[in-house]
Order: structure tokens, then C-alpha cells, then sequence
């Protein structure tokens, strides 16, 4: 299979953008805690597969900076240069020392971890995780795109008006920080990662973004008519947007994992989840459709959307995920997922 070649623009940094980005959490120890061996074939096949320049998505808090580090020494292990490769890093944590016998942040989640992390989102903590992801990478790997990871996941943390304002000061400060990175040269694009997209659209009137990154936000599962109409408002203002997490942490493909978090048949308020996971998994097979293909592809379909995210703990997964976005499925395969009301029947982009 050769390479994949076609690119999208970045408009306001000029930056060429492949199809597909490649997420990295899965290096920083993800639910299980991978062999040397199997993420430099993950980092080998990733940069292998895509004409130069391959992005790779990642940030301080995926395993309290081993993501971060691995990333940086296998760049050098393999040889890739700086300029073959983008690297997008998503601020807002800082490694820590680990006290106990596992971190405190997302626990359950991180396996096999040396350093705790916490969340550090303000003018001088942008800059504290700038350094220290820096010093992680290696110098010659800085970022070219960079956000503010979280900023609902801080915003949530309120719990009052007066003390979300606090907060969103502290996002803004953040952002102040990034744009004088980027007015210095010392990064491209300033963007926003966020699993709540109307915390991207409350940003979006506040700060000159270049792109989004929308989590868990808009799939197959859920695709609001409200952020689709968000998404044709980002496009007109030349904002790159990418899609990510379309499977909901593994759900829709088959895992116990949604959204980040275990969820179970016997209880009442994920039945519905595991109901309708089950017709979409029958409509799947009638059509002898891979699961993670139809989330891939509806990820993908609005045409606002130019890349997707994708990570994956396999090596053997990267050139299938490239062969998902490049997969055209049959019209009478959506036609069935509106019928059986999987989908919303009036989605004109399938």
C-alpha cells in the first residue's frame, strides 16, 4: 500500500494537514502498558504511511508526559527529521512526582506510570507546560500546533458564575501565552481540544483560533444539528477543524469503555447504549461493514471536516485506519442505519 499523499491546508499557518493525524495516548501507557518494542512499531508504521509531513497528536497529559518523552526518543531512534514530521501538542498538564502507587489523575485509566499530573491552565502554566514539553520532546521536535488541552474539563470544576469567570480568565491567560509563542516564531498554530464543543464555540468568540479538534463531540452516536451548523461557522472563517475520538473511547467498536469511562449492561442508564451499539453492529454485518470503518466515515463525512484522529495501541491498525478514510460505503448502509433511527433521518452527508 503505498503512502498516503493527498493534504488539506491550514489555512492562517500555512501548514499542509494529511487526512489523518495520529493520536499517541496509547504511548503514554493508555489502559495497558505497551512494550518498547510494540510502540516503536506503532511510531515506525505511523511515519512509513504518509507522505511527509505526518502529524502526531499528543500532550502532557498522556501518561503524565510518557507520551511526550517516547515520542521524542523514538523520533531520534528512527532517524525522522523535524521535517518530516508536525507535531501537535495539547497543553494545560504538567508531570508531577508520583506519590502513590498510581497517579491521581484518571485513575484506573493510566497503567504502569512513573509520574503523576496535574492540571495546570493560567498565562505562566501555558508557558510551564510550553517548557516542559519542550524538554520532553527534545528541541529539535517543537510543536507546531498547539492548545490548551481540557478547557471544559477546568471549566467544569466551577461552581458558580463567579467562579466559571475565574476559570475562563485563566483559559484566556492561557491563550495570551500561546499567541505570543506563535507571534515569536516559536510555534505555528494555535488551536483547542475540547470533549465539549460548545466550550470550543464559547472560545471561538473569544480567541483568533486556527483550528479545533472536536472529542467524542460529533460521531456516528451523536451528531448534533447544532454543531454542524458551529462547523459551517469555523469553515467560513477559515478555522481547521479535526475530528477525534469517533468511537467514544472504543465503545462503538466493541469495548466497555465509553467516553473515557467503564460502563455496564446491568445498569439501568447504559442499557440504552450497549441497545443501540447492538443495531448498529447488526446493520454492520448485513452490509459485511467494519464497525470502526462506519465511524470513521461519518466522522469524516461533513465536509468541514478536513482530518481525523485516530489512535491505536496496534501497529497493524495504522494502514487499515488509512484505508478507512479512504473507503466509499454503500448509500443502502446509511440508507439502514436512518432507518432503523441510528442516524438522523434528515443527515445530508451520508
Amino acid at each position: 500500500m503505498p503512502a498516503l499523499s493527498q493534504k488539506f491546508y491550514l489555512k492562517k499557518a500555512g501548514l499542509e494537514i494529511p487526512p489523518i493525524i495520529f493520536g499517541t495516548s496509547s504511548l503514554g501507557n493508555l489502559y495497558e502498558a505497551l512494550s518498547w518494542e510494540i510502540k516503536r512499531a506503532i511510531v515506525s508504521e505511523t511515519v512509513e504511511s504518509v507522505e511527509p509531513p505526518v502529524v502526531l497528536d499528543t500532550a502532557g497529559k498522556y501518561g503524565a508526559g510518557l507520551a511526550l518523552e517516547t515520542i521524542g526518543k523514538l523520533l531520534r531512534e528512527l532517524e525522522v527529521t523535524s521535517d518530516d514530521v508536525l507535531i501537535s501538542n495539547k497543553l494545560g498538564w504538567l508531570r508531577t512526582p508520583l506519590q502513590g502507587d498510581e497517579p491521581t489523575f484518571e485513575p484506573g485509566v493510566w497503567k504502569d506510570l512513573k509520574h503523576d499530573a496535574r492540571q495546570d491552565i493560567s498565562y505562566d502554566g501555558i508557558l510551564r507546560a510550553w517548557e516542559q514539553g519542550a524538554e520532553l520532546l527534545g528541541e529539535e521536535y517543537s510543536p507546531e500546533l498547539v492548545s490548551v488541552h481540557d478547557p471544559d474539563v477546568y471549566l467544569a470544576q466551577a461552581t458558580n458564575k463567579s467562579e466559571r469567570a475565574k476559570l475562563l480568565d485563566d483559559i484566556l491567560g492561557a491563550y495570551q501565552a500561546l499567541e505570543e509563542l506563535k507571534d515569536a516564531g516559536e510555534t505555528s498554530a494555535v488551536g483547542v481540544g475540547s470533549k465539549d464543543w460548545k466550550v470550543i464555540r464559547e472560545l471561538h468568540t473569544n480567541v483568533d483560533l486556527d483550528w479545533v479538534m472536536f472529542a467524542n463531540s460529533f460521531t456516528v452516536w451523536s451528531h448534533p444539528k447544532e454543531l454542524l451548523a458551529f462547523m459551517e461557522e469555523l469553515a467560513a472563517d477559515d478555522v481547521y477543524i479535526i475530528n477525534s475520538a469517533v468511537f467514544h473511547s472504543g465503545f462503538l467498536v466493541g469495548s466497555n469503555f465509553f467516553d473515557y469511562k467503564k460502563i455496564y449492561t446491568d445498569h439501568i442508564e447504559h442499557r440504552s447504549k450497549f441497545h443501540w451499539r447492538e443495531k448498529f453492529f447488526a446493520i454492520c454485518s448485513k452490509f459485511n461493514v467494519s464497525p470502526a470503518v462506519a465511524c470513521i466515515q461519518f466522522g469524516m463525512s461533513p465536509s468541514q471536516v478536513s482530518s481525523i484522529s485516530l489512535n491505536t495501541s496496534k501497529p497493524e491498525r495504522i494502514r487499515a485506519n488509512i484505508r478507512a478514510i479512504q473507503i466509499e460505503l454503500p448509500a443502502e448502509f446509511w440508507e439502514a442505519m436512518k432507518d432503523e433511527g441510528l442516524i438522523d433521518r434528515d443527515y445530508q452527508y451520508v
